[in-house]
């Protein structure tokens, strides 16, 4: 989890009306400035000082700010904002709490760093689209996925989640050590005795002083499987990744989409560095009017999604991505939903796979798996087989301190108890006892003396009721003995018995999976990532292409020319006026078609590029299509596909001749290739296929 940098405390600055003193013992060789002491030790230099200085507040940042515990997975502002409701009583259970209230709370005792580092580290810990499952219970505005901020603290109300209450369970056990806070006035935890494996379960991204942390989110189910082969595991640090990664397939995202390469995903928990591929998940409808529309219904992980359609909708300006009629965020609360409407003769596939290249609908998520180890003082990067092992120790360290702790207050349950007992035993005893006593002092000693019982269970004694005599009341006294005998030998052989603890790791996890799983959300495919290739959606018919002299070009689907009789009066080709076709080229859709152009440039576009009209339509203009410059206009189309010949033959409207190798435009670039340059005055008039051993009869006029 991120959040804000806190806010760091202005320094106090010296009175300019005082008048400065003069050190006693001034630094040699550093000249006097005006308003200012110095206080440390004179025998240190400057480089020294400015080192240790700068590594102090390293680690500080380091320590107590930027990085998580490996343990539970919290930096410090998250910590106390947790404990600060659990403080509170701002439960599950209860009621909503104004947000400034808590942020009140959590300055005034644990964190005096500013208001919006607290608040913007418990709005994160509430966005369901920031955290794959949220600490905390908000309501009201807590931003969203366009970048909107969350409304100010006195406007929203929070409370803890179920999850983020396991954050904290048991800690009044004596589960975890605790240190004072900022003043010394109170204590807070150092740790959370947390029963999820937080920094798996939500990542954590912080960036430090010479280093960052960036640990993605994953699917509980998994973690909770792999945690449990791990416990049953006789060596779990013989585990390979391999292993782990058949019960964790990747990261899960709370947005969803897919990631791509198990490979990848394989690398990055081994060396706890990597990066994987995220793409949106995107769908073909079928609109109004029988269109296709193209649907985005997930993104990948903190995608800012209004600046994403922003950009969408200016590559469609642009005409870099061509067939968008329209362009809807349909999103709600229910999910995302962008939609890009298409023309008739668009491409949807073509353009989804310009949306991967082009946009942040791909992108990728590097990893850093750096957190803070030995107590939360050391940064190290860890494999993911190694954090999973340091969750399972700290649950270990947390379930040990709680059965002793509920050990001592068994014991000293059991201790009072017995002198219960046996007072009820020598019942007439023990009142003659304490009658024939002088004060309570003397009854106390008496009863310690005549019985052999203890300072506390004397106490008791003299505390007990007289209602307790009764049978029903005996005997829930020996009742509970007995329960509380029982419950000592089994703690102890909690204690006694490794394989104990283990088992109540794996029993509470698999409690926690079953009450709070749910399915995968993001997709994980095992293979890497594929470009697209349109020729697999698109058939290969035949077309027919045409281009007017006016440079407006169509293709047409060849079954639109019927075959006529003799004397048929043929087929109309609409034109724009003034303009007749000077082109017609019969093709297939899977061909691509060289244009040579009058100032001797050659582009290449694929047939199934060319948008497909009806017969009667006009076509669109060619600059559409290629990089073509002002008064550049096209002289020859050709297809070259599955033609024998081996050499092109350029005229020029100047009858200047040239002839190159075909191999010589096999490399096209998107701006065109000079194949011929013409004289002022000349352009390139006609390019003819040639094997290079036919005979070429040139015709003037």
């Amino acid at each position: 989890m991120s959040d804000t940098p806190d806010t760091i405390d202005p320094v106090d600055t010296p009175d300019i009306n005082e008048t400065p003193e003069t050190p006693e013992n001034p630094i040699p060789g550093l000249p006097a400035l005006m308003g200012m002491n110095y206080d440390g030790d004179s025998d240190r230099n400057i480089v020294n000082e400015m080192e240790t200085c700068y590594l102090d507040y390293a680690m500080s940042v380091i320590v107590s700010r930027a990085l998580p515990d490996v343990r539970d997975g919290l930096k410090p502002v998250h910590r106390r904002v947790l404990y600060a409701m659990y403080e509170g009583g701002v439960r599950s259970t209860g009621k909503y709490r104004k947000s400034a209230h808590v942020v009140g709370d959590v300055l005034g005792k644990y964190h005096p760093h500013g208001d919006s580092s607290v608040y913007d580290a418990m709005v994160r810990m509430a966005q369901d689209f920031s955290l794959r499952y949220p600490l905390v219970d908000g309501q009201g505005n807590f931003g969203s996925m366009d970048g909107d901020n969350a409304a100010a603290m006195r406007y929203t109300e929070v409370k803890m989640a179920k999850l983020g209450e396991l954050m904290l369970a048991d800690i009044d056990k004596d589960t975890i050590d605790w240190r004072d806070n900022y003043d010394a006035s109170t204590q807070e935890p150092s740790v959370l005795p947390t029963r999820i494996p937080n920094l798996l379960l939500n990542g954590v991204m912080g960036i430090a002083v010479g280093m960052a942390t960036n640990i993605p989110p994953h699917n509980l189910g998994e973690l909770v499987d792999a945690m449990i082969h791990l416990l049953h595991h006789s060596d779990p640090e013989s585990v390979s990744i391999e292993e782990l990664v058949e019960f964790i397939q990747g990261p899960d995202f709370p947005t969803g989409g897919i990631i791509y390469n198990k490979k990848d995903i394989i690398e990055a928990y081994t060396r706890g560095r990597g990066s994987v591929i995220m793409r949106g998940r995107v769908g073909i409808e079928e609109g109004k009017g029988g269109r296709d529309m193209i649907v985005i219904s997930e993104v990948p992980y903190q995608l800012n999604k209004k600046d994403f359609v922003e950009k969408i909708a200016g590559l469609v300006v642009d005409k870099i991505i061509v067939g968008v009629s329209d362009i809807r965020d349909e999103s709600s609360s229910e999910g995302v939903r962008v939609v890009l409407d298409l023309k008739r003769d668009a491409f949807p596939k073509k353009i989804i796979n310009q949306l991967y290249k082009l946009t942040p609908l791909q992108t990728s998520f590097s990893y850093n798996m750096i957190a803070l180890t030995d107590r939360g003082l050391q940064p190290r990067l860890f494999n993911l087989r190694e954090m999973l092992i340091a969750f399972i120790e700290h649950r270990r360290e947390v379930i040990v301190r709680r059965t002793r702790f509920e050990l001592a207050q068994a014991e000293a349950r059991a201790h009072i108890l017995e002198g219960l007992k046996i007072a009820l035993d020598n019942i007439d005893a023990v009142i003659r006892t304490i009658r024939d006593s002088k004060t309570k002092e003397d009854a106390h000693s008496a009863l310690m003396e005549n019985f052999g019982l203890s300072e506390k269970q004397a106490t008791a004694i003299l505390e007990m009721q007289l209602q307790r005599l009764a049978g029903l009341e005996r005997k829930k006294i020996e009742d509970e003995l007995v329960e509380k005998l029982a419950l000592i030998a089994d703690l102890r052989n909690i204690l006694e018995t490794p394989s104990r603890v283990s088992n109540i790791i794996g029993d509470e996890l698999t409690e926690i999976k079953e009450k709070y799983d749910n399915p995968r959300r993001t997709e994980v495919h095992v293979g890497a990532i594929g470009e697209f290739n349109p020729t697999d959606t698109i058939p290969n018919e035949d077309v027919v292409v045409t281009l007017s002299k006016n440079g407006y070009i169509k293709r047409v689907k060849a079954s639109a020319f019927r075959t006529q009789r003799r004397g048929g009066k043929g087929i109309a080709m609409a034109v724009k006026d003034e303009d007749e076709i000077d082109t017609i080229l019969s093709t297939k859709n899977h061909n691509t078609l060289m244009f040579f152009t009058n100032t001797g440039r050659v582009f290449r576009l694929p047939t199934y590029e060319i948008p497909e009209m009806q017969r009667t339509a006009k076509g669109q203009p060619v600059v559409q299509f290629l990089s073509l410059a002002k008064d550049e206009s096209i002289a020859t189309v050709l297809d070259l596909t599955n033609i024998p010949g081996k050499h092109l033959f350029l005229i020029s409207k100047a009858a200047v001749v040239k002839r190159i190798d075909i191999e010589d435009i096999a490399n096209i670039r998107s701006s065109g290739l000079i194949v011929m340059k013409p004289h002022d005055g000349d352009a390139l008039g006609w390019v003819r296929v040639t094997d290079g051993t036919d005979n070429i009869l040139l015709v003037s006029r």
